[in-house]
């Protein structure tokens, strides 16, 4: 079973990303990197890339990881971001009940985009 199937699904996901992104803005460390974001279209994004990272239907059609995120590197997007993003992600799976085993695994995958993302 996919990490997509085991999170519940379609309506996980959706629910994960609300939540979030919610949590995110109210991040002092990261808000400032959202100013001026239209969050409606940023959490359909983010929705159909977790869907398609934890084995889901692929339907992103977003720019890759590097290209997407060189201007917030540009504003000083750095390490100590990209882990706070994951904290709040964590803390999002364990407000909606999910293990920590399976937040373990959400967070092996966001990992594996840090490099990408910081443009490292």
């Amino acid at each position: 079973m996919s990490l997509y199937e085991q999170l519940g699904g379609d309506a996980a996901v959706n629910a994960a990303v609300d939540i979030f992104y919610r949590k995110v803005l109210q991040d002092d460390r990261i808000s400032r990197f959202f100013v001026g974001v239209d969050m409606d279209k940023q959490a359909a994004k983010q929705k159909a890339f977790l869907t398609m990272a934890f084995g889901g239907p692929n339907s992103y059609t977003g720019l890759d990881m590097r290209r997407g995120h060189a201007h917030l590197v540009a504003q000083g997007l750095n390490d100590s971001h990209f882990d706070a993003v994951v904290e709040d992600l964590a803390a999002t799976l364990k407000e909606l009940g999910v293990s920590d085993a399976l937040i373990g695994q959400v967070a092996a995958v966001a990992e594996t985009t840090r490099n990408d993302i910081l443009g490292k």
